[in-house]
């Protein structure tokens, strides 16, 4: 693995930068990305009284929502995070308001048999205008585009300033405040704050995970929901939604060795089928590699489903066409997008006209074109190409692939005592290499939906190791395994509100976010309607003070499984261990888990009392529900 670290330059010489351009600005938080999880963080900021200056490389906010992505991926419906869930709801009043509730755009907006707000389907120019929408209402937020960071100055442990350049003027921006994010997908301001980054696959080896490094697999595909993956949709009886696709056993070849591979990128074209709102044919690009249509076959098609007769392509991937990207300037970054978009062009032109291509196929190909009513400066294509996976950062803590599996002996995955969000999609990853082995898919395509376990996703994966006042929340501290499993959207917005509520916190402290309270940070989350603990018994929509004290209490061990069941008895055994919980949180979970299928009776309340220190839950002979027992016990002693 390559170690990434760019030396901050002296002060002298950022200021020195900065006479070309705008005067030094203080804010109490400059955030750079104003991708989905950036503008979340940005707003939340705002709305706890935070000075925000948010600065993106591009003219239009929004990340991949605003450039074709067309849905949040996730397999969670429930609420996890209000901001997240506003932008969920934002969405779906926009067409419900603009074409009534029984217009095919409503109903396109939501998916079958779920209700408004959760996981709607939508267009660039909808998310586009929901982010700006809740970006002009906060006063207290400043957003500078078409800047980009080039240098960064230190202070000890603090990053003092950041400079940043204009995308297309000779022009630089020096920026300082108490405290940085980096949102951006590609790192970076971290990058330029000279804090360790990694590019690429760590060996199987470092992190011991099975399916690190060099690997061949072969997707196995059902078409019937009730098979759908994972299993434990039906045998653990999780609130998720099931995944049409798992890959099996590793192949021989898959030797798990590192690289500096990444993911396969593409554009997330947004075609419509509706004649009155078509720009045109399109046009056989100067560049156009047949040979890659043709290999392509497994990924020929259009789709839909999008409102208004749109669709969100996700093809084709340029596998090794990205490698160069997560470290390059912006230049040569602008060229790799290029060769992405001449090969997205020239797919849908090859499935219109290519005899190779079915008939009906080519037929069915000729109804699609670009959008009028999108990204009308660009010709209908989208300004972002969908970068998935570029620097990472190296921080306090890594989730890797075991943070996404069941810990051994229980039904969770491992427990983070300073989490502050979830994560719960399928660790997976689009090819890194186009060779393959007998019987495999492209090396490197992994999708672990038949493993992957809702995980929790500390803080400390946000945190440089050498500097206190920035956070990461784009680009956070993962292995590329790990990493499968946190770089959706939905993810990144519920982290990007965590970071927010840890910035007021260290402003109200006059410290660096770094040395905030863990446990303050998961306090007011939870009493802010955050989850920081997947359960599958409740979510984040209206939490009883029960449901805030079992996610706290997630936190500690407290539950080896997914099921907090907070309306049943609590056994003397369970609450035993419950009011000495071991100091690692994860053995406080299989002592749990023993506890659990111990026979033991149930716990009455003077007994519960006097073995907790806690105040009396009730009559001294009643029975003690678990959910008493929670609030009790996260509640002040006497």
């Amino acid at each position: 693995m390559k170690t990434l670290g760019i030396l901050a330059a002296p002060l002298a010489a950022l200021l020195a930068l900065s006479a070309t351009g705008a005067s030094l600005r203080a804010a109490d938080v400059v955030v750079y990305g104003a991708t989905p999880g950036g503008i979340v963080t940005a707003v939340r900021a705002a709305r706890e009284g935070l000075s925000v200056t948010l600065v993106h490389h591009h003219a239009h906010v929004g990340g991949m929502m605003s450039n074709g992505l067309g849905v949040l991926d996730t397999i969670y419906d429930g609420k996890r995070a209000p901001l997240y869930d506003e932008v969920c709801a934002r969405i779906s009043a926009h067409y419900r308001a603009k074409y009534g509730a029984d217009s095919p755009q409503y109903r396109a907006s939501i998916w079958p048999d779920r209700s408004e707000g959760r996981r709607p389907m939508y267009e660039p120019h909808v998310a586009e205008k929901v982010f700006d929408d809740m970006l002009a209402a906060e006063k207290r937020i400043e957003v500078v585009r078409e800047f980009y960071p080039v240098a960064a100055a230190r202070d000890g442990r603090r990053v003092a300033s950041v400079t940043f350049r204009h995308m297309h003027r000779a022009a630089t921006r020096t920026l300082t405040a108490p405290a940085f994010v980096d949102a951006s997908y590609e790192g970076d301001l971290a990058a330029v704050a000279g804090v360790a980054m990694t590019v690429g696959r760590e060996s199987r080896a470092q992190y011991g995970e099975p399916h690190a490094g060099r690997i061949f697999l072969k997707a196995k595909f059902v078409t019937k929901p009730q098979d759908h993956f994972p299993t434990a949709i039906r045998t653990e009886g999780l609130n998720l939604r099931g995944f049409r696709a798992t890959t099996e056993a590793p192949l021989p070849g898959s030797t798990g060795e590192g690289d500096l591979a990444v993911q396969a990128y593409n554009f997330r074209v947004c075609w419509t089928r509706d004649p009155a709102n078509q720009i045109g044919p399109v046009q056989k690009p100067a560049r156009y590699e047949r040979d890659i249509y043709l290999a392509l076959r497994d990924r020929w098609g259009i789709g839909g489903g999008n409102p208004n007769q749109k669709t969100s392509w996700n093809t084709p991937l340029l596998v090794g066409g990205n490698f160069a990207y997560p470290t390059a300037d912006w230049p040569t970054r602008h060229a790799i997008a290029e060769r992405h978009k001449d090969l997205a062009l020239g797919l849908l032109y090859f499935l219109q006209h290519d005899p190779e291509v079915p008939a009906a196929l080519q037929a069915e190909a000729r109804h699609w074109a670009l959008p009028k009513d999108e990204f009308a400066d660009n010709g209908g294509f989208p300004w972002e190409m969908y970068v998935r996976e570029a620097r990472r950062l190296v921080g306090r803590a890594v989730f890797t692939e075991h943070d996404g599996l069941p810990a051994p002996g229980l039904k969770r995955a491992p427990i983070q005592p300073d989490t502050i969000a979830i994560t719960e999609w399928p660790m997976d990853s689009h090819s890194c290499h186009d060779d393959t082995v007998p019987g495999s898919d492209h090396e490197g395509k992994v999708l672990l939906s038949e493993q992957t376990r809702p995980g929790q996703v500390s803080y400390r994966m946000l945190l440089p190791k050498e500097v206190d006042n920035l956070l990461v929340t784009g680009c956070v501290s993962a292995s590329h395994v790990g990493w499968g499993t946190i770089r959706l959207e939905p993810v990144w917005m519920h982290v990007g509100e965590s970071a927010a509520h840890a910035l007021s916190l260290a402003k109200q402290a006059r410290t660096p976010p770094a040395s905030i309270d863990a446990a303050a940070l998961q306090r007011t989350l939870v009493e802010r309607g955050v989850m920081v603990t997947f359960f599958n018994d409740f979510d984040m929509a209206a939490p009883t003070p029960e449901e805030r004290a079992a996610q706290l209490l997630g936190a500690r061990g407290f539950f080896p499984d997914y099921f907090a069941r907070l309306d049943a008895p609590l056994t003397r055994a369970v609450a035993e261990v419950w009011a000495q919980p071991a100091a690692d949180p994860r053995e406080t979970a299989r002592r749990v888990q023993a506890a659990s299928v111990a026979n033991s009776p149930v716990i009455r309340g003077a007994e519960f009392a006097k073995l907790t220190g806690t105040a009396p839950p009730g009559p001294a002979d009643a029975p003690v529900s678990r959910g008493t027992a929670c609030r009790l016990l996260v509640a002040p002693r006497r």
